[in-house]
């Protein structure tokens, strides 16, 4: 892994993109530009996602790791006559999580305004029952950042309904390694595998298969890594984030490796495998199950492909909400990542 501080500042490159699932072409881009100087082979799939392909010395087998650049966002349900927005949410969250946060509306010729999602009755010295009332579509809206004081107003500016809207990360890295941030979930792997391709190239790996990395762009809404599979492509591996709680295993400082989440168990030889190589490797690491979560592993097994899946990815705590990890997490998840590339296949038979 390159160093901490590079690492870092990669990260909050990218939690700093607005990329909403369903608006992810500027942050598609970004990786693109990154990747570009490395004399790789990388292509766009339809639905807007970019896989990456290193050759290995066997091409029969071969490889996909996946991470996803799309983000929770919203998008504009309805132009309220008072001049504010009602908003739909693109992924799965709560209302409650997103109150107070500054936000970005995008039109689609693409102006950009600034806004603040907030409950209609936000004052205490006006509604007394602000506390109690619900966090919900009716009571949430944008506080747009214009002079607007009725639905003609917005309009004039531009905005409709169906424009997207997305959260400011609020990224900050603390001197003693903590990175917290909206979007972490799951820009901090996404980092993680751009920085392996890196290595790969930059030290001139031989990798023993075939391999490819997709970043997906529409995992928050399911379906983000479920094609572009080849028949060759017997493992499967999602990097996405280690959920952390009440009765958890994971936490911010080791990698997470997934037993089971909401679709199911994941491929037991596959997960035998990867613990194995973190106690060969001096890895930290735990092993723990989602209940409520799903991974572009998972999309792809729905989708009917005959591959060995796999879940592994750094503890984030407050997942979907304004989240954190450390920087030990993201050591460990990267060394394993490396050590994983370059190991045997799994026994399919296990």
């Amino acid at each position: 892994m390159k160093t901490n501080t590079e690492v870092l500042h990669l990260i909050k490159q990218l939690v700093e993109i607005p990329s909403p699932s369903g608006n992810t072409q500027t942050i598609i881009s970004f990786v693109e530009s990154y990747l570009s100087n490395l004399n790789i082979r990388i292509k766009r799939n339809r639905k807007g996602g970019l896989i990456i392909s290193l050759p290995g010395k066997d091409d029969s087998q071969q490889r996909m790791l996946t991470a996803h650049v799309d983000t929770l966002g919203a998008i504009v349900k309805e132009i309220k006559e008072n001049g504010r927005l009602k908003i739909d949410l693109i992924g799965g969250f709560h209302f409650h999580s997103i109150e107070g946060e500054y936000c970005q509306i995008e039109t689609a010729l693409g102006k950009k305004y600034t806004g603040t999602i907030l409950m209609h009755q936000s004052s205490v010295h006006v509604y007394k029952d602000a506390a109690k009332l619900e966090r919900n579509q009716s009571n949430i809206e944008v506080r747009i950042d214009e002079l607007v004081k009725n639905a003609k107003d917005v309009r004039n500016l531009g905005i409709e309904v169906g424009d997207f809207i997305s959260f400011n990360p609020r990224v900050e890295i603390t001197q003693n390694g903590y990175i917290k941030s909206r979007h972490l979930d799951d820009k901090a792997s996404v980092a993680l595998l751009l920085e392996l391709i890196k290595r790969i190239v930059e030290e001139g790996i031989q990798l023993p298969y075939t391999t490819h990395f997709l970043i997906s762009n529409n995992e928050e809404i399911g379906y983000g890594g479920n094609s572009n599979i080849t028949a060759e492509t017997i493992e499967y591996l999602a990097v996405d984030m280690g959920a952390i709680g009440d009765g958890q295993a994971t936490d911010e400082y080791t990698v997470s490796i997934c037993a089971k989440d909401a679709s199911g168990p994941y491929h037991y030889g596959f997960r035998k495998k990867l613990i194995e190589l973190a106690r060969q490797n001096q890895i930290d690491y735990k092993v723990d199950i989602y209940p409520y979560y799903g991974s572009d592993a998972s999309a792809a097994i729905r989708a009917g492909h005959d591959i060995v899946h796999g879940l592994i990815g750094p503890g984030i705590d407050a997942s979907h909400a304004y989240e954190r990890t450390h920087i030990s997490s993201l050591t460990n998840t990267a060394n394993l990542l490396y050590h994983y590339v370059q190991s045997e296949m799994t026994n399919i038979n296990e």
